[in-house]
């Protein structure tokens, strides 16, 4: 019911910045949290950052102070600022969106990833 179209991946040099988006589209339960998660080669997928109206922020540790994670409301769109970019923070980033009924089934959709590569 649900799709999300990510954007602003790409190579950047060390120290540099990106901006993703993600805009969700289709039916979707207005109270809802928006994310983004990494996967390097052959690494686990990892939470990067979350935001959600009942919980808050919350960011890996490796990204705090560094990456800032947003959501304009009126667009469904979520934003993930990365900035002093580290080579480390190769990956592909996967946009996530939560439904947060507290009766009933809730979606859980991905978007299908932009790839981030920080190199010189």
């Amino acid at each position: 019911q649900v799709q999300l179209v990510e954007s602003g991946g790409g190579l950047v040099q060390p120290g540099g910045s990106l901006r993703l988006s993600c805009a969700a589209s289709g039916s979707i339960f207005s109270f809802n949290a928006m994310g983004w998660y990494r996967q390097a080669p052959g690494k686990q997928r990892e939470l990067v950052a979350t935001i959600s109206p009942v919980n808050g922020i919350t960011y890996a540790d490796s990204v705090k102070g560094r990456f800032t994670i947003s959501r304009d409301n009126a667009k469904n769109t979520v934003y993930l600022q990365m900035n002093s970019l580290k080579p480390e923070d190769t990956a592909v980033y996967y946009c996530n969106v939560r439904e947060l009924r507290i009766v009933g089934g809730n979606q859980n959709a991905w978007g299908q990833g932009t790839q981030v590569t920080v190199s010189s």
